[in-house]
């Protein structure tokens, strides 16, 4: 739901150009109506289509002015708020708030006391040491701005998984509704799941090649058209650059095959075709002119002597050897998962109640499910003090009750620099399932940072860390662990190291997860849903898991109830 995402995007920059204006109160009201937005499980059009502005106001923390901001945006593709305080505003807000550790007051100081506008100025100023002399900035503060500028730039404008594949299916149901194509598929590296993407690949086959460029062309939320021909068409929808080729049935196994692999990947398999005594070409698998193989994936690596790899792997880390042997293993599947075991509620920084989100659960089929709220700072994600843990219990009581459905009390439990946690055994035992977290203090050592978690898995009453490397991507890069001493403290205590599914997340990334299971650990994945809507975040989760490897028995969640409570008692 791209269109609840640009919303959002600029509800949260209003606000933020709002707040350097020292406006009182306006900004948190625009704030909170973007992370309602964020997380809604419904298209804000089709809320709109239903009933207008009225519709619209239905929704929590929209009022009647952020509503008309949504009906004009939905019609015009625009917010005459949003565009005018641009205008007036001398700062750059979209580039300077993408810098980690920048929020509205440092910007707003930067531009007062540096005359720091855009992210060059920033830049500039780190490097001549300025940054430092201002009232509670230090020089550790101006070397984290320039590592940060440095990441994001070289972020560039690759999109999250997470915001592509919707787009990406988006635009495959449209054209699979028209009878004249005969198939729709996505290529490229979102088959593959990776993690950031730059563009998407369609592949269609038809009765009709001029027929589905011009549909594919004039899609509603086509922005610009780059290139049409008869075959294969680019254009801009929203805001990524996609490709549609139109391919012969017989082709289309060979071009799947070509556009899905990395370029190591078929590097690989191409050699394989030739020691073999064919060519392979995204056309088919030849021998001289005479094509043998193409129409489907199977067909092609079958010829080859090979197992079809899963597409999340085709990476050439080991996959096409396995394939020649018949030995790739059966990677978990989403329906596997039995249970989330990282999910908040209103009783701290999320949306909705226990009863909503345990609901949610339940119908997506699970067997069990963790309640986790912050236990945090003070004044940090609104967390659970012991009044209001106690509180929570009754209503998890009721919940069970009610829905006839098993559900763990657990907390995420923010861990101190000195890697004791922000809760006492008091607190600690009262959970049935403690999750430990960093979210300050990131820009320690590698020793430091690794000495922090360590100390962290050693409390008796941790089971399980979350998002292990503190990354955001395309925002932060994440603070350096040795994970040979982690994977140790974590077989020691009996700790599972998370795999945490939201898309900006996505930590362990895959290759940190392969590491883990390597190691022998169990992995869990969570979803970290602050909504109902984004208990959906799963399947991104499992993707990683999928592109690390493992199978059912790697990851935690997918034992039952029974068998997760022995496994994880410490």
């Amino acid at each position: 739901m791209a269109v609840n995402q640009e919303i959002a995007a600029i509800l949260y920059r209003i606000s933020e150009m709002l707040e350097i204006k020292n406006i009182k109160w306006e900004p948190i009201a625009y704030s909170k109506a973007a992370r309602t937005i964020e997380s809604l499980s419904e298209n804000l059009e089709d809320v709109y289509r239903r009933g207008g502005t009225k519709a619209l106001m239905e929704i929590p923390g929209v009022g009647k002015t952020i509503a008309s901001h949504i009906e004009e945006f939905i019609r015009t593709g625009k917010i005459k708020k949003y565009d005018e305080l641009k205008k007036s505003t001398p700062i750059d807000i979209e580039s300077l708030s993408n810098v980690e550790g920048l929020g509205p007051k440092k910007i707003m100081l930067l531009y007062k006391k540096l005359k720091i506008k855009n992210l060059g100025d920033l830049e500039q100023a780190a490097m001549e040491g300025k940054i430092q002399k201002l009232p509670g900035m230090r020089k550790k503060t101006e070397e984290n701005i320039l590592k940060a500028i440095q990441f994001t730039q070289a972020s560039g404008e690759r999109k999250l998984i997470g915001y592509a594949l919707p787009l990406a299916r988006e635009i495959i149901a449209l054209l699979q509704k028209q009878s004249y194509i005969l198939r729709a598929e996505i290529a490229g590296s979102i088959a593959r799941r990776k993690e950031t993407i730059g563009d998407i690949d369609i592949l269609v086959t038809t009765s009709n090649p001029k027929k589905v460029m011009n549909l594919f062309t004039s899609l509603p939320k086509v922005k610009r058209v780059i290139a049409k021909g008869e075959t294969k068409s680019t254009v801009v929808y929203e805001d990524m650059q996609v490709d549609c080729r139109v391919l012969p049935p017989g082709e289309f196994g060979s071009a799947l095959q070509y556009f899905i692999g990395s370029k190591d990947h078929n590097v690989a398999v191409r050699r394989i075709a030739i020691s073999k005594g064919y060519k392979l070409s995204e056309y088919g698998l030849f021998r001289g002119t005479k094509r043998i193989a193409g129409k489907t994936e199977d067909e092609i690596y079958s010829k080859l002597g090979m197992q079809t790899p899963p597409p999340e792997i085709r990476e050439n880390r080991g996959e096409v050897e396995a394939a020649l042997k018949h030995e790739l293993p059966q990677l978990v599947e989403l329906k596997d998962i039995k249970g989330d075991l990282h999910m908040h509620t209103n009783y701290s920084d999320a949306e909705n109640t226990v009863e909503e989100m345990v609901r949610t659960c339940k119908a997506r089929g699970y067997s069990y499910c963790a309640i986790t709220d912050h236990v945090s700072p003070v004044g940090i994600a609104n967390g659970l003090t012991m009044a209001k843990l106690k509180r929570q219990q009754k209503e998890i009581d009721a919940a069970r009750k009610k829905l006839n459905f098993p559900i763990l009390h657990g907390a995420e439990v923010d861990i101190k620099m000195d890697g004791e946690l922000f809760a006492d055994a008091a607190m600690l035992s009262e959970f049935d399932i403690v999750l430990a977290s960093i979210h300050q203090g990131m820009q320690h050592t590698k020793e430091e940072m690794t000495k922090r978690m360590i100390k962290a898995m050693e409390n008796r009453y941790v089971n399980i860390i979350c998002h292990p490397t503190g990354r955001k991507i395309n925002k932060r890069p994440g603070y350096e662990l040795d994970f040979e001493k982690v994977f140790t403290a974590a077989k020691a205590n009996n700790i599972f190291l998370e795999s945490n599914a939201a898309p900006i997340r996505l930590d362990l990334s895959d290759v940190n997860t392969r590491a883990a299971k390597d190691a022998g650990l169990q992995i869990p994945i969570g979803t970290d849903a602050h909504a109902v809507n984004q208990l959906d975040l799963m399947e991104y989760g499992v993707s990683t898991a999928r592109r690390a490897w493992c199978t059912k028995k790697d990851i935690l969640n997918t034992l039952s109830l029974n068998e997760l409570l022995k496994r994880i008692k410490r």
